[in-house]
């Protein structure tokens, strides 16, 4: 199990933490940002591949930012796994 901490850029949540079992995305959580919905984020992508998180969050918006908590999560998993790799 690889564990990644990713600082956020752009967004009201500030770091994204995750295990990674090999491509397999496991116990996201959130510091900051909109509880509720962040929770509901972390238990829709529990035990999906980074594939599927990349294609499904990649380019959502939040209002007029260029980027939301989604997205940056997609950019987290790609990266953590890049790193799990290295």
């Amino acid at each position: 199990m690889f564990h990644y901490d990713y600082k956020t850029s752009g967004t009201c949540s500030q770091l994204i933490s995750f295990d990674l079992d090999g491509n397999i995305v496991k116990n996201v959580s959130f510091v900051g940002g909109c509880n509720g919905n962040l929770q509901g984020v972390s238990r829709l992508v529990e035990g999906s591949s980074v594939e599927d998180i990349v294609t499904k969050l990649s380019g959502i918006k939040c209002g007029f930012k260029n980027t939301s908590c989604p997205d940056q999560l997609a950019k987290a998993v790609k990266a953590g796994y890049e790193a799990s790799k290295a």
